[in-house]
């Protein structure tokens, strides 16, 4: 399965743009259609305002996308995300110009 480090912020319950944000290593299956991320199961869904996946257990709508270079992640806030441990390095490698793994060509 494909993997990505990902921006990924909670919509459920948070003004626009104002959930908590994650930088994140997702793990997608083969169509791209079903996110794992922290012990979730994110399903790809249509036609939700504000997000692009939603919970398959709890219903909460998040936001995925890969990160910004100039950390404009979010459209209408100054959120910062938690980078995770795991993704500290390559992260911060790729605000250094670095492409993320699996991005290498675009």
């Amino acid at each position: 399965m494909p993997d990505r480090v990902m921006f990924v912020q909670l919509k459920t319950g948070h003004g626009t743009d104002h959930g908590p944000a994650w930088i994140s290593r997702v793990r997608f299956n083969r169509t791209w259609k079903t996110a794992y991320w922290h012990g979730r199961t994110l399903a790809r869904g249509n036609g939700m305002w504000d997000a692009n996946f939603y919970d398959t257990d709890t219903h909460e709508e998040f936001w995925l996308s890969g990160p910004h270079r100039d950390r404009r992640d979010t459209r209408w806030s100054n959120i910062e995300p938690t980078v995770d441990d795991d993704v500290l390095d390559v992260y911060n490698a790729f605000l250094d110009g670095a492409p993320l793994p699996g991005r290498e060509r675009g």
